[in-house]
This record gives structure tokens, sequence and C-alpha cells, in this order.
């Protein structure tokens, strides 16, 4: 066990140094641990060897799935229902335009720019369509805006993209099976039961210190994330359907939310974020930077030119425009998934992989970046939120605040 216990103090170091980054660069945490892994990579590759971090042991990889699992389900717990029925069409319009053109245009990249056969190509441009829920939220979270009309409207907005991702992964490259119909029966009943006896449940028992509301939510999470893995569809497409099924219940449980988003932060997204940005080869990246930089080319102009129109239809101003579009592109969790589909299925090879996750880790990074440095919307940041970045930007913070949020 001192093996493991050393593994798990180092995955911890490199959060802490991730988390430290975030403060002094001041972006988001999901973005600074992908970060820290990809330099973890080459340090470690260069000093030790490369495979210091063990990232494919079986409970590094279990930590980072259900950290991924969890995050998920925060995000759809978050879509506030009353929200979602009054800009469902914005919703729906801006995820739809956000999936369409940046698939289409990243294949024809593929196959055009850098001669990948037609196959490896329709799959990167579903890869790097997709955008990740875990980082938007992640985004969302820091900045406040998940309590606001704007940001609940984006969160929805990424789940109509990724519901295409898997979609179109599922109809060209899985074909329909009797297992696959019998995951659709069951997300649909838990779709329509959880809502039903979860607050039942959580009102007759909930509150006490044995916590049996993260017990209960973990075991429908991974109950409904095993049933999809057999299925071959991904653990965390549940999840988030879970989570906005119970968003007019768990979701409006500030207290237990709270709870779920320490375990889910301070110790198991760390796992995920950072493996995302190991696994990525930056020797072959190097060797060849051609493709990562065509497809961040690619990927970046189509969802400006598709999402950004769409916003500015729905009375979003030229900055709520743009910080929309950047945040719908950046990509990571449906795109790896995507990607790691590939490789494990033979449809593309560990070069291409390497080029695919890499422009994906950079979509993951650098639209986000840009977006919170050059057009972050204050004026719709929650009042307090707003107060706090002004104090932070005179290098201090109030005192009551950060008592507050102790």
């Amino acid at each position: 066990m001192t093996g493991i216990w050393a593994l798990a103090a180092l995955w911890f170091g490199l959060a802490v140094l991730a988390s430290l980054a975030s403060s002094w660069f001041r972006i988001s945490t999901a973005l600074s641990e992908i970060v820290v892994g990809m330099v973890a990579s080459v340090v470690f590759t260069a000093m030790i060897g490369p495979d210091v971090l063990r990232t494919d042991e079986p409970w590094v990889k279990v930590l980072a799935g259900i950290g991924a699992i969890l995050l998920t389900f925060l995000a759809g717990a978050e879509l506030d229902p009353r929200v979602f029925r009054l800009k469902w069409k914005e919703a729906v319009a801006v995820g739809l335009a956000s999936f369409f053109l940046p698939s289409i245009g990243c294949a024809a990249a593929g196959h055009y720019l850098l001669g990948w056969d037609w196959m490896p190509s329709i799959l990167a441009g579903i890869a790097l369509a997709a955008t990740s829920v875990a980082v938007v939220y992640t985004v969302m979270l820091e900045f406040g805006f998940n309590r606001t009309d704007y940001g609940k409207t984006i969160l929805a907005a990424c789940f109509i993209t990724d519901l295409g991702t898997v979609i179109a992964l599922g109809l060209i490259f899985s074909p329909f099976t009797s297992k696959t119909l019998i995951f659709v029966v069951a997300v649909t009943a838990a779709f329509v039961g959880f809502p039903w006896l979860t607050p039942r449940l959580l009102q007759r028992y909930g509150g006490r210190p044995s916590e049996l509301e993260t017990k209960f939510l973990l075991l429908g999470l991974l109950g409904m994330g095993s049933l999809a893995s057999w299925a071959g569809s991904e653990a965390v497409l549940p999840a988030y359907l879970i989570g906005m099924a119970l968003a007019g219940s768990v979701g409006r449980d500030h207290a237990l939310i709270r709870r779920l988003r320490t375990v889910t932060v301070g110790v198991l997204t760390p796992f995920y974020f950072t493996r995302a940005g190991y696994l990525v080869s930056i020797p072959a990246v190097i060797a060849a930077p051609a493709g990562v930089l065509f497809f961040l080319v690619v990927e970046t102009v189509t969802k400006i030119g598709s999402v950004y129109p769409v916003a500015k239809h729905y009375g979003s101003t030229h900055k709520e425009a743009m910080y929309t579009t950047l945040l719908m592109s950046s990509g990571l969790t449906f795109g790896t998934i995507a990607s790691l589909f590939g490789l494990s299925h033979g449809i593309i090879d560990k070069s291409q992989y390497s080029t695919l996750v890499a422009a994906i880790v950079g979509t993951a990074i650098l639209p986000t970046v840009i977006a919170n440095l050059f057009f972050l919307p204050r004026h719709l940041l929650p009042k307090e939120e707003s107060e706090d970045l002004v104090s932070k930007g005179a290098g201090m913070q109030k005192p009551a605040q950060r008592e507050e949020r102790g």
C-alpha cells in the first residue's frame, strides 16, 4: 500500500499546484489541471519515465470516471426547469448550431487538409464538435453564472450539442442492438422514475449524518453508468439526463449540492482533468503540429460562424454572443470519449488519436481563456460575484465575503 499512498499523494500534489496556478493566473481550475497534467507528462517523461502517474491504474481510472459522472450530473442539476421552459428555443438553436457546422467543417478539414480517410475524419468532426459540459460547468461555477438564467441557458445548449455527438457516434459507428434498446428503455424509466422517488426518499430519510442522499445518488448514477457502458454508450450521458430530471428537487437543495461539489471538485475531478492532460503526447504533437493547428482553427471558425449569429438572433450583445460562442467551442469530455472510442475500435490510429486529443485539449484551453479575458459579460454576473472580481482585481478581497465563503 505504500506505493499507492505515495501515488495518491503525487496526484493531489499536482491538484494543489493546479489550484494555485488557477488563482495566480485567474483561469478555471479545470483548465489549470489540464495544463499541469500536460507539463507533468513532459517533465516526468524526461526525468523519470512516462508512467510515473500510472494513469491506467484501475483505481485512478475509477476516480477519474466518477468525477466526470458527478460533475456532469451537477451540470444537469443546475438546469432550472423554469429557465429551460422559457428559453428552450434559444438553447436548442445554439446547441444544434454548435454541432452541425463544426462537425462537417472539421470532418472536411481532416479529409482534405490532413489526408485522413473519411471514417477517421468523420469521427474527428464528431469529437471536435462536442462541447465539454465539465469545462463549461466549472467555468459557470467559478464565476457564478450557474445561478443566472444566462448561464443555465448555456448549460442547456451544451446538453443539446453533446446529445447530437452521442447520437451521431452511435448511428455512424455503433450498430443498434438489443442492448441499445434495453439501455434506452432503462434511461427513459430513470428519467421518469427518479423525479418521483428521490424527493420522497430524501424527505423521509435525508438530512442525517449517514448521508443517504449522496449514497442514493451514486447508486443510481453508477448503476446507469454501468448499463450505458454495457450497451456501448458512455456513463456521462445518463448522468446528465438524471441531473436534468432532478433539477427541480435535488437541484434546489443547496446544502446537498454544495456537499456534492466539495467531493467532486475537491477530490475526484483533479484525476479526470489532470489525466486528460497527461495522456497527450507532446512529442507527437511537436513532430506534427499542423494537424492540431488545422483542427483548432477550423473548429473555432466554424463555431463562431454557426453559434455567434444564433446568439445575436436571440438578443445577445456582441460581448455576450462571443462569450457564449467561445464557451460552446470548449471541448474535452465527450470529445476525448469519442476519440478513445475511435482508438479502441480501430477507427483512428495512435498518431491520429494524439493529434485529435491535443486539438481537443487546445479547445478546452484557448477559447475559454480568451472568453474570460476579453468577453466576460460582467453585467450578467450575480452582484456578489461581480464585486468579488473587482476586489480581486484591486489586489484584495473583502473580509466579509471571505468569511461568508469559508
